[in-house]
């Protein structure tokens, strides 16, 4: 065998090797992918196919429909939901449909003025300087973050005397300025680091080219800066959409929301899980397809700050 011939089986030999490496490497870290990917989305499954079953089914732990149960609509019964009784009158439908509106109505408005408060209070911080006191901008940032210290349970009843007082008891306004506080520090925090992300630069170029302060937030920072705000909205949302302890302790019935509605599914007989599978897949699927929607608004909103 010549030199060359020897070299050439040489270099078949590494690039087997390299490319036994990289398959190999390609497989662990797609499989370690697939995997958590199937443990993230297993509780969404669950949901939607116990919706579908009876009291056996759902005891007996079984998973696969048309393998191991035929499925019914169950649950979605239960709701008024289902083919046979979606068009015809049901009470239940109609308290699913109110609590359902009261999410929306109080989740959106307060991650609306959560966002729109926390960018200004924000902005503000990452372009000026504060003092109040032995407080600079850092200890009052810090002091937003610290209000998620407290656990919700100490503020449980300063809420419900002041909301006794103020005659915002079962209402929605009172749950819009309650969850506006509550993710409002989250807001600030998220806002801060993307707006300290901008150059200043940037601000000063337009007060040269003729706009004002405000003119320069509205044109220049806040289009650079919407994947931040979009992102801070979702958290919000989500946050807000999901919260039940004050959502109970301060509302009896015409404000109530869709997480108290999924709670309330027990009963003396135990727990109504065709009921709540379904209540909850109901409460998922606006989130899902919002958080779809708002993921591409996010990409957009990046190549427009980009080019900018």
């Amino acid at each position: 065998m010549t030199a060359q011939a020897e070299q050439i089986f040489v270099d078949s030999e590494i690039d087997l090797a390299y490319r036994a490496k990289w398959f190999t490497k390609r497989f662990l870290i797609y499989g370690a992918l697939i995997f958590w990917a199937i443990v993230c989305l297993f509780p969404i499954y669950w949901t939607i196919t116990t919706s579908f079953k009876i009291a056996p089914d759902v005891m007996q732990g079984r998973l696969i429909p048309w393998v191991d149960y035929q499925p019914q609509w169950r649950g979605w019964r239960s709701l008024g939901l289902s083919p046979e009784t979606i068009f015809g009158v049901s009470t239940v439908r109609e308290e699913f449909l109110k609590r359902f509106m009261n999410s929306v109505i109080t989740s959106f408005s307060a991650s609306t003025l959560a966002v729109a408060l926390g960018s200004l209070a924000a902005y503000g911080l990452s372009r000026f300087s504060y003092r109040f006191g032995f407080m600079k901008n850092a200890d009052i940032s810090f002091f937003f973050l610290s209000q998620l210290i407290l656990p919700p349970v100490v503020l449980a009843l300063p809420f419900l005397v002041l909301y006794k007082q103020l005659d915002l008891l079962d209402s929605r306004i009172g749950l819009i300025l309650l969850y506006t506080l509550t993710v409002l520090p989250i807001v600030i925090w998220i806002m801060r680091d993307q707006f300290s992300a901008i150059p200043v630069e940037l601000e000063e170029a337009a007060l040269v080219d003729g706009l004002s302060i405000w003119g320069a937030f509205v044109q220049i920072v806040l289009p650079i800066a919407l994947p931040g705000m979009v992102a801070a909205f979702i958290l919000s949302l989500v946050l807000t959409w999901n919260e039940y302890f004050f959502a109970a302790l301060l509302t009896s019935t015409d404000a109530k929301t869709i997480p108290v509605m999924v709670a309330s599914q027990t009963g003396s007989q135990g727990i109504n899980w065709w009921s709540m599978a379904a209540l909850s897949w109901a409460a998922i699927l606006p989130l899902l397809i919002i958080a779809i929607f708002l993921e591409r608004y996010i990409i957009k909103g990046m190549a427009a700050g980009a080019v900018k």
